[in-house]
C-alpha cells in the first residue's frame, strides 16, 4: 500500500540529510497517491503499475460478475494529468467491447469524466462509475450509436451481440477478440 505520509516522511530525511530531493513531488502525485491510498474498490477490479514509481500512469481491470458482460476481462488505462485534480484522468477501455457507452478506439462516455468532473471526486468516484456503465449501460448517451440502437430496440438481441463479441466474434464487420476470463 502507497502511503501518503511516507512520501512526506522521505522528503523530510532526504532533507535532514542533506540530499538534495530526487524529484520535487506535485500536488497530482500528493493526491493521487492519497486516492490511491483510500481505494475501497469492488472485488470485481483490480489496479496494476506497470512502474511503481509512476502513480499516474496504471491500469484498472474490472471483471463484472453479473449484467450483459458477466464473465468478462475489461482493461482500461488512466493517465493523470500533473493538473490533478482540477482536470480528469483521461480513460481508455483497451479491450474493444460491444457497448453503447465505449467506442471501437476505446473511448469512454462517462459523464465524471467529462462536464460533471469536480476536484471533489477521486479516482475512486471514476472506478464506480467504469463499473456502473457494465451493470447498466446508457442507451440515452452513446459512443457507440449501432450498440445503443440495438439496446434500446431489441434486449435479447443485444444480450447475443454482447455475448458473441465477448467470445470473440464479428458484429457486422467488426471482429472483436475474446475477451472472457
Amino acid at each position: 500500500m502507497i502511503r501518503l505520509s511516507s512520501m512526506k516522511e522521505q522528503k523530510k530525511a532526504e532533507e535532514a540529510a542533506g540530499n538534495q530531493p530526487k524529484s520535487k513531488v506535485s500536488a497530482a502525485q500528493l493526491r493521487i497517491a492519497k486516492d490511491i491510498n483510500d481505494l475501497d474498490m469492488p472485488p470485481t477490479c483490480q489496479t496494476a503499475f506497470e512502474n511503481r514509481d509512476d502513480l499516474l500512469n496504471f491500469k484498472l481491470q474490472i471483471c463484472p460478475d453479473q449484467g450483459y458482460y458477466q464473465g468478462g476481462r475489461f482493461i482500461f488505462r488512466f493517465k493523470v494529468p500533473q493538473i490533478y485534480p482540477h482536470e480528469p484522468p483521461k480513460v481508455k477501455c483497451e479491450t474493444q467491447v460491444y457497448h453503447p457507452n465505449i467506442d471501437l478506439d476505446g473511448n469512454v462516455c462517462l459523464n465524471i469524466l467529462r462536464e460533471d468532473w469536480k476536484p471533489v471526486l477521486n479516482i475512486n468516484s471514476v472506478i464506480y462509475g467504469l463499473q456502473f456503465l457494465f451493470l447498466e449501460p446508457n442507451p440515452d448517451d452513446p459512443l457507440n450509436k449501432e450498440a445503443a440502437d440495438v439496446l434500446k430496440r431489441d434486449k435479447r438481441q443485444y444480450e447475443q451481440n454482447v455475448y458473441r463479441s465477448m467470445r470473440g466474434g464479428y458484429i457486422g464487420n467488426t471482429h472483436f477478440r475474446s475477451c472472457l476470463k
